[in-house]
């Protein structure tokens, strides 16, 4: 029998695959600003192709799981914990409790998108 990831699973790795892409087409030329803008946003819009080619996809496998709202919310909390990663390992940014405080509050907003209210 094979192995098949269900569709709720899958949605969220792809997404989270899709938001690397993306967080190195939209942040990555920071580490590389003597670099032209041009070739710069033409590299981005490289990596941004594969970001769709898993987003896409994600989202409309995803919509059988998932309605709009959540699907929309899961992409901005991915989006959260791939940004922080990538600021503290690729950049070297550190984050304070402000950010961690900040994202508590989107955390939050994202169990009420996903509390079913009686």
């Amino acid at each position: 029998m094979p192995f098949t990831i269900p569709s709720w699973l899958l949605t969220i790795l792809m997404l989270f695959c899709s938001n690397v892409f993306m967080t190195f087409a939209w942040y990555g030329h920071l580490k590389f600003k003597e670099s032209p803008l041009p070739l710069v946003i033409m590299i981005s819009w490289g990596i941004a192709f594969f970001e769709y080619w898993l987003a896409v996809p994600a989202n409309r496998w995803g919509s059988a799981a998932y309605s709009a709202a959540e699907l929309k919310t899961i992409q901005e909390v991915i989006t959260l914990v791939v940004f922080a990663g990538f600021s503290v390992m690729y950049l070297k940014q550190p984050l304070g409790w402000n950010h961690a405080l900040g994202f508590a509050f989107i955390a939050l907003g994202a169990f009420f998108i996903f509390h079913k209210w009686s």
